[in-house]
């Protein structure tokens, strides 16, 4: 005969059970998407010509990252940048 459990007790649990295993999946999220890539932006020209020599990623004015490496002449001037780009005063260029 076996003795009575204790309810307050935490009780073992019963082998050959089954459990579920949750595992987080983490993908990189590509930057480099979506409307920003059918167009040419605005970027200083120095941190241009520092991408293309160290591969850092530059900035355009609408916010866009990454690390030009297409002909900007093939495409369309990104309508964000120019409208950003003309609101800048004479002189002042592109923020850094």
């Amino acid at each position: 005969m076996s003795e009575p459990q204790n309810p307050v007790e935490p009780q073992p649990e019963p082998l050959g059970g089954t459990d579920v295993l949750t595992e987080e999946l983490t993908r990189p999220v590509p930057t480099d998407d979506g409307d920003h890539e059918r167009f040419a932006h605005y970027v200083r020209k120095e941190k241009i010509v520092e991408s293309a020599v160290t591969g850092t990623p530059a900035r355009a004015l609408c916010g866009k990252v990454w690390v030009p490496n297409r002909d900007p002449g093939r495409f369309p001037v990104c309508p964000e940048c120019r409208e950003i780009f003309e609101s800048l005063p004479p002189g002042g260029g592109p923020p850094e």
